[in-house]
C-alpha cells in the first residue's frame, strides 16, 4: 500500500530497517478521510472582551496534563480568532452538547455568529463563556507552536465548570456533526459475552 492510500494495515512511512528514505507525500484528502474516523467532541473557543470578543468552532481539543492543568487546541494560521487570543492572552473552551449543532455551524463559518447573539457570561479571565454550553474551561495562554498550516495553542486551566448536567456531547465523525447517542445507536453493543 502506498502511504497516500487509505487501506491496509501497514505502518505509514515504514520503509524497512533504515527508515531514513524520503516518505511519499500524503494526500490531504486521504488524511482527512482517515482522521475523520476518529470521533472528537466539538467546542467553541472564545476569546476577547467586550466588542473584541469572538469565537470559533474547533474539534482539535485535548487535555495535556493534570498537574499542571494544561490543555491544547489547534487553529488555522489565518483564523480570525488568532489575533484576538494574542491580544487577550486568554481563551475559554466551551464543550457543546448534542442539541447545539446549529451553534457549532454558526461559529464555524467565516462570517460567524456574533458573540453578542448568544447567551454568555464572563469567565475569571474576562473572556466570555457560552452560558448554554455543556461545560467550559477558562485558560491563560501559555504557549503557541506553529504546526504546518495550523497553530497549536497551549493553555493553563484557571477555572472550569459543568453548566448542563445529563446532556449528550456534540460529536464530529466522518465529517458530520451529531449527538453521541445518534451516532452510536446504529452500531453494535460494546460489551463481552
Amino acid at each position: 500500500m502506498s502511504r497516500a492510500g487509505v487501506q491496509g494495515p501497514e505502518v505509514a512511512g515504514a520503509t524497512g530497517p533504515d527508515r531514513h528514505e524520503a516518505a511519499p507525500v500524503v494526500d490531504p484528502r486521504a488524511l482527512r478521510q482517515v482522521c475523520g474516523l476518529f470521533v472528537t467532541g466539538v467546542t467553541v473557543i472564545t476569546s476577547g472582551m467586550g466588542e473584541t470578543a469572538d469565537g470559533t468552532t474547533v474539534n482539535s481539543f485535548t487535555s495535556v496534563s493534570l498537574d499542571p492543568p494544561l490543555v491544547l487546541f489547534c487553529l488555522h494560521r489565518e483564523s480570525r480568532l488568532r489575533p484576538v487570543i494574542h491580544r487577550t492572552g486568554a481563551f475559554a473552551v466551551n464543550f457543546l452538547s448534542g442539541p447545539q449543532e446549529r451553534l457549532a455551524r454558526a461559529f464555524a463559518a467565516r462570517d460567524t455568529a456574533a458573540i453578542d447573539e448568544v447567551r454568555t457570561h464572563p469567565s475569571g479571565t474576562g473572556v466570555p463563556v457560552l452560558s448554554d454550553a455543556l461545560a467550559f474551561l477558562s485558560c491563560q495562554l501559555v504557549d503557541e507552536v506553529e504546526g504546518g498550516d495550523h497553530v497549536i495553542f497551549l493553555g493553563d486551566v484557571l477555572e472550569l465548570g459543568v453548566l448542563r448536567q445529563n446532556r449528550e456531547p456534540l460529536i464530529f465523525f466522518r465529517g458530520a456533526l451529531g449527538s453521541l447517542e445518534d451516532k452510536l445507536a446504529a452500531g453494535h453493543p460494546m460489551w463481552d459475552g
